[in-house]
C-alpha cells in the first residue's frame, strides 16, 4: 500500500496482515541525495514468527546476519521503480559457506526469503547474484563479486558495481535501518563523512521532505495448491516417486516450508491447501 504526499493511508482490509515496516522516501535538499528508513522490528516480528510455525531453528547468528540483509534489501527495492520485482542470494564463503535469499516487490509490498546451508557451492569470494524482474522487458540478472563481510558493506558494495552510484548504509537504535543514496549533482563529500548518528537526525540538521511511504510485511505466500502443478509437470519423475513412496515432502525454495504431497493431492485438481 503506497502513500505519497496527500493522499489519505487507508488500510487495506483483503491483506492478510497484521503489522507492516513503514518505510519512508525522503529527499534530502541541497544534498541531492534519497534517503531511506524504517523501524523494521513488525517486520522481524513476523519472520520470527513463520520461523516457529514451521519449527525452522537457523543458527542465531546467521539468522541476524539475514534480518539485516532483509532490511538493506527492502530499503534496496523502495529506492527502485515501484513495479519491479527484485531477488538477491548472496553465495558467502565463510566463516561457514551459506547462501542467503531474498526477495520482494513494492507491487505486493511483501518480502520473503530463507537460509541454506545444505548444499552450497564453494567459491572462492563472496558472490552477489541479483535478479531484477520487470514486468514489461526481459529479466535482468547480474554476478558481483563482494569483498566486504557483513549486509551494511554488500549492500554498499552493490550500489558502487552495479547501480553506479554511492550509497551509504546504517544500523541504528534497535530495528531501525537507513540508507541514503546519491542522486544526480549529490554533494558527495557530505555523503561520504555521514554517521549513523547523523543520519537518524537529518530532519533536524537538514532541509527534508517526505516522499512517500510503503507498508512491508514478511510473507511469502506459497501453499502445496501451488507446488502441486510444478509436479504435475514432471509427472514421470514424481509419479514413480509417488508410486514408490506414497507422499513426498517438497520444499518452497523462497521460504523454506515444508509440504506433504500425496498422491490423492496431485489428482484432485480441486484441493486448496492453506497457504504460507
Amino acid at each position: 500500500m503506497r502513500t505519497r504526499m496527500g493522499e489519505k493511508n487507508q488500510p487495506d482490509d483483503s491483506r492478510f496482515v497484521a503489522e507492516y515496516a513503514t518505510v519512508q522516501s525522503v529527499f534530502v535538499r541541497h544534498r541531492n541525495c534519497l534517503l531511506l528508513r524504517a523501524d523494521f522490528s513488525p517486520l522481524f516480528v513476523g519472520y520470527y514468527l513463520h520461523l516457529m510455525q514451521h519449527a525452522m531453528h537457523p543458527d542465531e547468528e546467521k539468522a541476524e546476519i539475514f534480518k539485516q540483509l532483509l532490511a538493506f534489501f527492502t530499503l534496496y527495492i523502495v529506492s527502485r521503480p515501484w513495479k519491479e520485482h527484485h531477488a538477491w542470494t548472496l553465495n558467502v564463503k565463510s566463516p561457514d559457506r551459506v547462501n542467503y535469499f531474498v526477495s520482494g516487490s513494492s507491487l505486493s509490498e511483501d518480502v520473503v526469503g530463507r537460509i541454506f546451508t545444505e548444499d552450497v557451492r564453494e567459491t572462492d569470494t563472496t558472490l552477489l547474484y541479483a535478479q531484477n524482474i520487470c514486468y514489461d522487458r526481459d529479466t535482468h540478472t547480474s554476478v558481483i563479486p563482494l569483498s566486504g563481510s557483513s549486509p551494511r558493506e554488500w549492500t554498499e558494495e552493490y550500489f558502487r558495481a552495479s547501480e553506479q552510484r554511492q550509497a551509504r548504509a546504517f544500523i541504528g537504535e534497535g530495528d531501525s535501518f537507513y540508507l541514503i543514496t546519491a542522486e544526480p549533482e549529490a554533494d558527495f563529500d557530505w555523503l561520504s563523512e555521514l554517521t549513523a548518528q547523523q543520519v537518524a537526525r537529518l530532519d533536524q540538521t537538514e532541509e527534508t521532505k517526505l516522499l512517500e511511504t510503503r507498508n512491508f510485511t514478511f510473507r511469502c505466500g506459497c501453499s502445496a495448491q501451488r507446488i502441486i502443478p510444478v509436479i504435475r509437470a514432471m509427472k514421470k519423475d514424481f509419479a514413480d516417486l509417488l508410486s514408490e513412496q506414497g507422499e513426498l515432502t517438497v520444499s518452497c525454495p523462497r521460504c523454506g516450508v515444508n509440504y506433504t504431497v500425496t498422491r490423492d493431492m496431485v489428482n484432485n485438481r480441486d484441493a486448496s491447501p492453506d497457504a504460507c
